[in-house]
Order: C-alpha cells, then sequence, then structure tokens
C-alpha cells in the first residue's frame, strides 16, 4: 500500500500522488476568497449548533469548536492568521486552523457539509453585507444631489437633445434627472436582497443533508430570508451573482452618462461647471490643463463592470447541474465589481458635493430660439392647431436666422406677416423664467415641480 501524505486534503483520502505544482497554484483560490473569512466563520458556528441540534455534537463539543472558531476569527482581524501551502481556500484554511487548535475534533464541523452548500453560503452572506454597504454609499450619492438641486433651483440652462440647445430647464432638474436613474437603482438593490438572502447551508454536495439539521433554524440564526428548497438548486446556482452584476452595470452606465454630462459641462466651450482640484489632474506637458479625471474614470469603469458580468454569464451558461469548478470563477468578477461599484458611488458624491457651477454661463447659452416651442404654444392658446403653429414658429426661426437676430428682435408685424392671430402679448413669450414656470405638470421644471422631485427622492433616502 502506498503511503499517505501526512498532511492530507479536504478531498485527498483516495488519491495518494502529489498534485502538480502549478495545477496546485491554478486551482487555489485563497488569495481572493479569504475575504470571506468573517462569512465562513460565521456560517460554521451557526452549523455547529445545528449538529447539536441532531446530536452530532454534544453542548461541550459546541462551545469548544464556536471558541475555535472565534479564535481563527480573531486572527483574521488581527492579521496574524498564517496561511499554509496545502490551504486551497478559505473553507480549508479556517478549518485546518480550527484543528489546529482544538484537535480532532474540529473533523467533526464537515459532518454532512460540503464545501459546495459551504461555498454558496458564504457568498450570499458576504454579498448582503455588501449590498446593505453599497446601499448606503447610493443613497449618500443620491441625498448630496437632491440637497444640491434644492439649493440650486434658480439657476437656468438650455435642456439638450441630441447635444442640441431644446428648451430651457432648471439646473436642479437636470441633476435631479440623473438622480431619479439612481434612484431607480436604489429600488433595484433592494428587490434583489430577498434573492440573495437564500439558505443552501444544508444541502450538502447536492442531493441534501443526511442528519436532517434544521435548515430554518440555520436560516434564521444566519439571517437568511429562505431556504434553497431543491438542493442541487443550492449548491448550482449563482444567479443571484449574475443579477448583482447586472444590476451594477446598469447602476455604472448611469454614473457613466452624468458623468459623460459633466465631462462636457466642464469644458472651455461649455463652462457650465468647474470640478474641485481634488477630482481632477493636470497634464504631463500642458501647464493649462485641468482634467476631469474622477469623471473619466468614472465613465471608463462602467465598461470594466459590464465585462465583469458578461464574462461570468459566459461562464455559467455551458455549465451541468449543481456545482462544477468553473463556479470559482464567480468570486474574482464579483469582488471587483462590488469594489468598483462602491468606489464610483462614494467619488460621484465626492465630485458633485464639491464642483463649482457657473450660473451666469448657463445662462448666456440660452438663446431665443429655444423658446420656439413657447411660440408655438402661444398660438395654440390662440385656438390654432399644434401641427400648424409649429410650422408658423418654423417659419419665425427661419425669418430670425436670415436677419441674423434673435426670434426676441422680430417685429409684432414681422410677426402678424406670419400669422394674424399674433397680437402685443406676444413679446411675454420670450421670458426664460415664464417659459420654465409653465411647466407645472408633474415632472416638469417648473420650480414647484422640481420641489415636488426633491420631496420625493429625500423620501426615498431618508426611510
Amino acid at each position: 500500500m502506498a503511503n499517505l501524505p501526512t498532511k492530507q486534503k479536504l478531498w485527498g483520502g483516495r488519491f495518494t500522488g502529489k498534485t502538480d505544482p502549478l495545477m496546485h497554484e491554478f486551482n487555489q483560490s485563497l488569495r481572493y476568497d479569504q475575504r470571506m473569512h468573517a462569512a465562513d466563520i460565521r456560517g460554521s458556528i451557526a452549523y455547529a449548533k445545528a449538529l447539536t441540534l441532531v446530536g452530532i455534537l454534544t453542548n461541550e463539543e459546541e462551545s469548544k469548536i464556536v471558541d475555535g472558531l472565534q479564535m481563527v476569527g480573531e486572527e483574521w482581524r488581527k492579521g496574524t492568521f498564517k496561511v499554509q501551502s496545502d490551504d486551497e481556500d478559505i473553507h480549508t484554511a479556517n478549518e485546518r486552523r480550527l484543528s489546529e487548535l482544538i484537535g480532532p475534533l474540529g473533523g467533526k464541523l464537515h459532518t454532512g457539509r460540503s464545501r459546495n452548500d459551504q461555498v454558496a453560503t458564504d457568498m450570499r452572506l458576504w454579498l448582503l453585507q455588501e449590498v446593505h454597504e453599497i446601499e448606503k454609499g447610493l443613497k449618500g450619492l443620491i441625498r448630496v444631489m437632491v440637497e444640491r438641486a434644492d439649493k440650486e433651483q434658480d439657476v437656468l440652462m438650455p435642456g439638450y437633445t441630441h447635444l442640441q440647445r431644446g428648451q430651457p430647464i432648471r439646473w436642479s432638474h437636470l441633476l435631479l434627472s440623473h438622480a431619479f436613474s439612481f434612484h431607480a437603482d436604489l429600488q433595484r438593490l433592494q428587490q434583489l436582497i430577498p434573492r440573495i438572502s437564500v439558505l443552501p447551508l444544508g444541502c450538502g454536495a447536492l442531493a441534501g443533508n443526511p442528519f436532517v439539521v434544521d435548515r430554518e433554524f440555520l436560516a434564521k440564526e444566519l439571517g437568511f430570508q429562505s431556504v434553497a428548497e431543491n438542493s442541487l438548486y443550492g449548491v448550482g446556482d449563482r444567479d443571484f451573482i449574475v443579477e448583482f452584476m447586472m444590476w451594477a452595470s446598469l447602476s455604472m452606465t448611469h454614473i457613466s452618462r452624468m458623468a459623460e454630462d459633466l465631462v462636457i459641462y466642464s469644458t472651455a466651450e461649455f463652462g457650465f461647471v468647474t470640478l474641485s482640484d481634488a477630482y481632477s489632474t493636470g497634464s504631463s506637458i500642458m501647464p493649462q490643463k485641468k482634467n476631469p479625471d474622477s469623471l473619466e474614470l468614472l465613465r471608463g469603469k462602467s465598461g470594466r463592470v459590464f465585462g465583469n458580468m458578461a464574462g461570468f454569464l459566459m461562464t455559467l451558461k455551458g455549465l451541468p447541474s449543481t456545482y462544477n469548478k468553473d463556479l470559482q470563477e464567480d468570486k474574482e468578477p464579483l469582488f471587483d465589481a462590488v469594489d468598483t461599484v462602491s468606489a464610483s458611488f462614494k467619488i460621484a458624491e465626492g465630485v458633485i458635493a464639491t464642483m463649482e457651477i457657473h450660473a451666469d454661463k448657463m445662462r448666456q447659452a440660452l438663446t431665443m430660439d429655444v423658446l420656439a416651442t413657447d411660440l408655438a404654444d402661444y398660438l395654440v392658446r390662440k385656438g390654432i392647431p399644434f401641427r400648424e403653429t409649429h410650422h408658423i414658429s418654423g417659419r419665425a426661426v427661419a425669418l430670425a436666422e436670415s436677419r441674423k437676430c434673435q426670434l426676441s428682435d422680430l417685429t409684432l408685424q414681422d410677426y402678424k406677416s406670419l400669422n394674424e392671430k399674433f397680437g402685443d402679448d406676444v413679446l411675454s413669450v420670450f421670458d426664460f423664467e415664464a417659459s420654465v414656470e409653465r411647466r407645472e405638470s408633474i415632472g416638469g421644471t417648473s420650480r414647484k415641480m422640481v420641489a415636488r422631485q426633491v420631496r420625493v427622492l429625500r423620501a426615498a433616502v431618508d426611510n
């Protein structure tokens, strides 16, 4: 009989040969999954209690295991945990250290449990904690945008479609448009939580737990909202990771679109905003440059997060049922997506909180042609169908362009030549403040409606 190695891997009973060193490195995930150390220990403590309830452990054994696990956790927190070369992942590392501290009793902890249900549990526990932190960061960003919008309601600017001036709006209205995208992200994130909060622990390797551990007890102990009803699904499901990364991709897309607006508005050609020095950099060769690198990085990292999601989805799509080692590829893209989106919300919050706006530049960008729709609406109020008034207003724009003047410079006689319904009151159209104040239906850019939007968003982030 071949001599078995002194130090056994968790799965090493039937293997007598040595693992190729490159294969060991290829297989090892501890370098990145050690960040789940607290979740792994928390899940193991709960599982020890469940084993006691079914008589696998005595109360004394449970106490020793729990004390040992807490000591392992303390080593991780203090940074004194010593990784061994045979530690494949966080689960084997923690179990190995537990057995070093309390002896062979540590080997009882894995009774009826597989790394398959263990890792799925750890991932969900870890992500639930991270989601709550991300939620705080997202609310912080929305809150800063709302407070700024509330204070800067007096500032008017052109609203754009196709990057062409369209109609006058309040700066606050634009800022809140992005805030409402983030509000939808907040709702989607909150709706995702129940699908993350599904307990796999107790599913075993794939067929279930032979010692009939109380999985509802485990769910309550660990704070899960439900248990995986099917063990094959429980160990093999990674939809919650894909869904989180889809959520992150959409949220980063919203950050990217806001960043693009601000990059454009920060150019000398627009001059609407200036980023603070804390979120800008200079050029290595052009001394005059102040680059919006924070915004450009936010815009660029949206592609990175989307790539993480798309890459893992391609890994997932061809897998047969239950656990396959390919699923180890879930961690690095998830960890990176979590880190990136968390940092991005904080950077975006800092950018919004510290940037300077230039109300005079925004106001100067308002030209009378952005009131062409108001001119058409003026005739609608005189009883002319909009399709007709649209053409009349368009002819007024063409006339002003031919004379190289503003719409407000045309005379009353000029307007009467276009349509007899124009009267002395036509000049009242050419007032930017009056234009935005006419947009008083829900969703409009009037002061009253901007204040309503502020109230809606405040309520969303304060509950």
